[in-house]
């Protein structure tokens, strides 16, 4: 008999307890359609501000890996052509997937394995060593006292990353009013189209290093050697020459900007430029401008500042797998791994609020004898 638990839901001690699968179709069914543990994660939160815990000027963003509650060897290659049967007789997981299959237009890439337990689940070998199947959890963390102001699941990618800062951040603006100064986070969040989104639509200040895979390691000219001429719209090669803008990509959404051929076939710096092409070409992104703001704030002590508090969503991650031991999810689907991820997050908000705000006892007095 457990008095803890008859105690915390008011039963006496000879009044029955409830059916363990009370709590199993409660969970999938009003719980999870009335958004139930988004409702209880946002009243502590909404405690933690009313306490003075969230300052509201700065946040830290950063995404960890959960394994999911798969066999790894119950898998087809993502290119199959399966048949999941009749929905109606399929389980809550594989339903929620065609599901989702059946209402998003966007084509997706192709997986490179699908696991037939959970085919929502990513199929990543980012952790290091063996592939397995995962999902990622994404804090939104308020870097006065570390309170996680937002969560939020998704597969495992960059993309899905960045996507998901910009729900959670929209979702705490919407619903508390709180949209930060600056967002601290690692270089997976220093792509143009995060940079373009923060600094250009937000106004908020990428604490972030920027991810560039334009510098080159073959000793020829990377573009930092280019000097972007905005007034007149080009760019201005070592030699002095000019790379005026060419056409734009519709797939991946660059301005190109290409040399003069005469230009480069006539000049001295040709080999340490474009020894293998006619002429010197540089892709710009429309958010461009937005990725020069990052590498300027990463001058300024603030941003040294940030770097040191980055380390309170990390700390987050470490406690969520070492302490709490969530280191592999209990249920299934995108909608399982929300639900374990904000009950997770509620707990240790509780915790971090519990610690911040208990009274400490009074010292003891020492009676002479």
């Amino acid at each position: 008999m457990n008095l803890a638990y008859r105690w915390f839901c008011k039963l006496d001690l000879d009044d029955p307890i409830p059916d363990h699968s009370t709590f199993s179709k409660n969970r999938h069914g009003r719980f999870r359609d009335s958004q139930t543990f988004r409702w209880v994660f946002e009243r502590v939160l909404q405690r933690c501000m009313t306490e003075g815990l969230v300052g509201g000027e700065g946040f830290a963003t950063d995404a960890s890996i959960i394994k999911a509650d798969v066999k790894q060897q119950r898998r087809v290659a993502g290119d199959s052509d399966m048949d999941w049967g009749d929905p109606e007789q399929a389980t809550r997981p594989i339903r929620e997937y065609l599901a989702v299959l059946e209402e998003t237009n966007d084509p997706k890439p192709t997986p490179k394995e699908i696991s037939l337990t959970d085919p929502a689940a990513s199929w990543t070998a980012a952790a290091g060593g063996f592939p397995f199947f995962a999902y990622s959890t994404h804090y939104l963390v308020d870097l006065k006292a570390g309170i996680i102001v937002d969560v939020e699941a998704s597969a495992v990618s960059k993309t899905a990353e960045a996507e998901a800062t910009q729900t959670m951040i929209e979702r705490v603006e919407e619903t508390f009013d709180l949209k930060p100064e600056r967002l601290v986070g690692d270089t997976n969040y220093g792509t143009a189209a995060i940079l373009g989104w923060l600094v250009d639509v937000k106004h908020i200040e990428p604490h972030v290093p920027v991810w560039d895979k334009s510098e080159r390691k073959d000793g020829t000219f990377s573009r930092s050697g280019f000097r972007f001429d905005a007034e007149n719209n080009r760019y201005i090669c070592p030699a002095g020459k000019f790379l005026k803008t060419a056409w734009r990509s519709k797939k991946k959404n660059p301005y190109r900007y290409r040399a003069s051929q005469q230009d480069c076939q006539s000049c001295p710096l040709k080999v340490q430029c474009c020894p293998n092409m006619a002429q010197r070409n540089i892709d710009r992104s429309p958010h461009e401008s937005a990725r020069d703001v990052a590498p300027a704030i990463a001058k300024t002590d603030a941003y040294q500042q940030s770097s040191m508090e980055r380390k309170k969503v990390e700390m987050l991650f470490a406690h969520l797998k070492r302490i709490l031991r969530l280191d592999k999810l209990r249920l299934r689907g995108f909608s399982g791994a929300r639900d374990e991820f904000l009950l997770v997050a509620t707990a240790q908000n509780l915790r971090r609020m519990a610690k911040r705000l208990a009274v400490k006892a009074p010292k003891a007095m020492v009676i002479p004898a």
